[in-house]
């Protein structure tokens, strides 16, 4: 199969999951005996030409922007001059080499998906890795969010057929913009086990890695280390990553005075993380919203005892008390005691360690994701070509759409 992938982030441009599993799941696909092409952006540099390189059989595309050079801070305006950059590359090698199958990642890439679809007639498949109501806790607070959320909806209208990492993720995308279940596949995340210098810290070691947003609820662990140093004097606490709510979380550190006991170390390679997971007393993955839970897998694969907030696709991830432990989302008490219960009992810590790692190799190796995302490449050509059949000889007439906001929701009508 011949497949058209378009994505915002790709190695080694990578904001967060979606960079690293659109990644794997290219390479997957290739070693499976397909042809891959990955259009992506070239990271900012207005000066480059469009740069075309294969690595491990992956033929990534990177596209400069196009002028007007606008600041990301202007989101929706950077989008849609990236997404016109991008349509462009996409049709050019969609010329030069026909393809089955254009799968899109997220709502940042919805307008060149849609432009190719529709021009080169080919099945658009759509991963959903997350929402933007989802990432507010259900609410559209501005207009940008509800402009987010609109082009969200026509995404997957758009698309043959949806892929969520998670049945959690199915539920929500279903009730957010009214599609068929049966238009839905799960297809969970897979991970990747990288080499880590195993050493054991000196004093407990709690580590938290992801991006530093108010959803990863990284507030409800710093909230939790007071109550952990007077039970483990010389705790610390590991935070990698970087965000908006960075300074926010820096500030709140120094109110509790905890900042002696907390290290913010910004953004780290994948091996230097693979041996902060292993050398934890515990990795902790406090999200109020959470569609699958990377971090959560991939510290399981690197030999790490986990602590999940009972929420969202954590909760398909980890079985309480069999491979790591569940707390409720934004419980502070109930995460210092989770903390310190790993801390003290090291036998039951090792125990859930051992049980995350086999999971994780037993059912979320690339090979078997790629497998199923293939399954839903071929059932959108099946149901694209009997739809076709369905419209031959008919004039196709496309449905009239509009916005219409209702209960301060964005909702679209025919």
């Amino acid at each position: 199969m011949r497949v058209l992938l378009l994505s915002w982030e790709y190695p080694p441009l990578v904001y967060g999951g979606l960079g690293r599993h659109v990644h794997a799941l290219s390479e997957a696909l290739v070693a499976a005996g397909h042809e891959v092409t990955v259009v992506t952006q070239t990271g900012g540099d207005h000066n480059v030409a469009l740069d075309e390189v294969t690595r491990a059989g992956v033929r990534v595309v990177r596209v400069p922007e196009d002028p007007p050079l606008v600041h990301r801070d202007d989101l929706m305006a950077w989008i849609m001059a990236f997404n016109h950059a991008i349509t462009r590359a996409a049709l050019r090698v969609a010329h030069e080499s026909a393809y089955d199958v254009v799968h899109a990642h997220d709502w940042l890439v919805a307008h060149s998906a849609a432009t190719v679809k529709e021009t080169l007639g080919l099945p658009l498949v759509a991963t959903m890795h997350a929402t933007e109501a989802g990432r507010h806790q259900g609410w559209l607070p501005s207009p940008l969010s509800k402009a987010i959320h609109s082009v969200e909806w026509w995404l997957t209208f758009e698309a043959r057929r949806v892929i969520t990492c998670s049945s959690y993720m199915r539920w929500e995308v279903t009730r957010l913009f009214d599609l068929p279940p049966d238009k839905v596949d799960v297809v969970p995340n897979g991970v990747i086990e990288v080499p880590s210098r195993r050493r054991a810290p000196s004093t407990p070691t709690v580590v938290y890695a992801g991006r530093l947003e108010y959803e990863k609820g990284v507030q409800t662990l710093l909230r939790a280390v007071p109550r952990l140093k007077r039970r483990h004097p010389g705790l610390r606490v590991v935070i990698a990553g970087t965000g908006t709510y960075t300074t926010g979380l820096q500030d709140l550190a120094k109110e509790l005075k905890v900042g002696k006991a907390v290290e913010f170390i910004g953004h780290v390679d994948r091996s230097t993380l693979a041996t902060l997971f292993a050398a934890a007393s515990a990795v902790v993955v406090p999200s109020i919203y959470e569609p699958f839970g990377m971090v959560a897998l991939e510290a399981s694969i690197a030999g790490a005892p986990i602590i999940v907030s009972d929420t969202g696709g954590l909760r398909e991830l980890v079985d309480h008390g069999v491979d790591g432990l569940r707390v409720p989302s934004e419980d502070v008490p109930a995460l210092a005691d989770a903390i310190s219960t790993l801390v003290k009992d090291q036998v039951l810590a090792s125990r859930l360690a051992r049980a995350a790692k086999a999971r994780a190799r037993r059912e979320h190796h690339w090979d078997a994701i790629a497998a199923k995302t293939l399954d839903t490449y071929a059932r959108a050509e099946r149901e694209e070509r009997a739809l076709q059949a369905q419209l031959a000889g008919r004039p196709v007439s496309r449905p009239s759409l509009r916005m219409v906001v209702r209960d301060g929701n964005l909702l679209a009508e025919r």
